[in-house]
């Protein structure tokens, strides 16, 4: 009789890749507060606007781009926002918008971040692999990710 689960292998290298990535992102994530203070949450936005000309986007945009839902989107930037990181405005162009600008300390704790994340990056995971490997988890990326869905807004409703 055939099952749709998983074969042992199969179950084992999911078990092991799961493993890793908890682990790895919740070394990640204690070395980036350690070095910063951020949180993986307030760095994504950091780095998003930081690549924004002009360090400011619409809030839609912004959600877009990173994949999350309106209301997660929402209450990480109150709580930014209380702590000085980002400012947020309405839009000019749309009084239904609200654009969210990067602080002067939000830029500094990002690019001080930045690099500290890069190294704990490298040193987790780049110089963990062969080039062959690197290559290879490259294109698994691809792959999975091709094969995934793009993330939609959530609803009718504009931020």
């Amino acid at each position: 009789m055939a099952t749709s689960g998983l074969s042992a292998r199969q179950a084992d290298v999911w078990a092991r890749y799961q493993s890793m990535r908890v682990r790895l992102a919740g070394q990640l994530n204690r070395e980036l507060a350690a070095c910063s203070g951020l949180s993986e949450a307030d760095f994504e936005i950091l780095t998003a606007l930081l690549d924004t000309p002009g360090e400011a986007v619409r809030a839609l945009a912004l959600r877009c781009g990173l994949g999350w839902e309106k209301s997660r989107l929402s209450h990480q930037l109150r709580r930014m926002e209380q702590r000085g990181l980002v400012t947020r405005f309405d839009c000019a162009e749309d009084n239904r918008g609200t654009v969210v600008q990067i602080t002067e300390l939000g830029r500094e704790l990002a690019e001080e971040a930045t690099a500290h994340y890069e190294q704990a990056v490298r040193r987790h995971v780049v110089d963990a692999l062969t080039r062959d490997q690197l290559d290879a988890l490259g294109d698994i990326a691809d792959a999975v990710l091709g094969g995934l869905p793009r993330h939609e807004p959530d609803g009718p409703g504009r931020s």
